[in-house]
């Protein structure tokens, strides 16, 4: 069996934070959902079913709460930083895209959401 592509997936975290250009977003938070499409070679997992030859998402997770807790002002910057510590934290990762997903954004809008994906690749 040869695998051709793989991905580790993270789907919809959700997070409250206190992101936001505005005062009031950055004192009284609006709720997130941040998913993740990671770009790596599984094979080694599929053949040894040992968690250490993957990228773990129990701590891209922790890596995810980490960053939603630290405020910004844009929802770039934070997607931006999570692609940035994925890419530093697994060398074997090619590339990851990264969405960020505010669930109520302040500007009148009848809406799911509002956010940015990024798709970033190693240098």
């Amino acid at each position: 069996m040869k695998i051709t592509n793989s991905f580790i997936l993270l789907r919809s975290l959700r997070f409250h934070a206190y992101h936001g250009v505005l005062e009031q977003e950055r004192t009284v938070g609006n709720d997130y959902e941040v998913s993740l499409r990671i770009h790596v070679n599984v094979t080694d997992a599929v053949e040894n079913d040992t968690v250490d030859r993957t990228v773990n998402y129990a701590q891209v997770y922790q890596i995810v709460a980490e960053i939603m807790r630290e405020p910004r002002h844009l929802v770039e910057a934070v997607a931006g930083e999570i692609a940035r510590r994925v890419l530093y934290e697994w060398p074997d990762v090619d590339d990851v895209d990264v969405t960020v997903v505010k669930l109520n954004p302040p500007m009148g809008a009848d809406c799911e959401g509002a956010g940015v994906e990024i798709h970033v690749a190693r240098d």
